[in-house]
This record gives C-alpha cells, structure tokens and sequence, in this order.
C-alpha cells in the first residue's frame, strides 16, 4: 500500500488537501466519506452510459461481414 505525507491548506472557509498525481483520480467528480477516523475519497461513477462508454478505448477489430439469414413468417 503506498503512502505519503501531505499538506492541509485552507481554502476559503474549507480544508483542502494536494493530490500528489501518484494518487490523481480520474475524471472529474469524486465521492467522499468518513468512516471512523479515515477519510475515504474515490472516483465517482460515470453519470450515465454514454459518459461511461466515452471513457473506453476505440474498438480496432475488423468485423467479419454479417450474412443475411431468411426471415420464418410468424402467426400471431
């Protein structure tokens, strides 16, 4: 588990703390919560699919062509 000493500033009326970039989380939200004396802050989930997809890297693959198949006629 990797650790590090870090500064507490001010911020306006809030504590603040500097996340060395060894720590950075990604995007741009976080969820924080306190359990006991430990202060837990972890990336926040994607807001929706299309923000979670965005996130993922581009498909390479060539896909092999898709062959037509016969439509069976249904009786409703």
């Amino acid at each position: 588990m990797q650790e590090r000493h870090v500064k507490l500033f001010k911020n306006g009326r809030n504590q603040a703390v500097r996340i060395p970039r060894e720590f950075e989380l990604p995007g741009e939200d976080a969820v924080m919560r306190k359990e006991g004396d430990r202060l837990i802050i972890e990336p926040a989930a994607p807001k929706s699919l299309l923000a979670l997809l965005a996130t993922l890297p581009a498909i390479e693959d060539e896909f092999p062509p898709i062959d037509e198949l016969p439509v069976d006629t249904v009786e409703l």
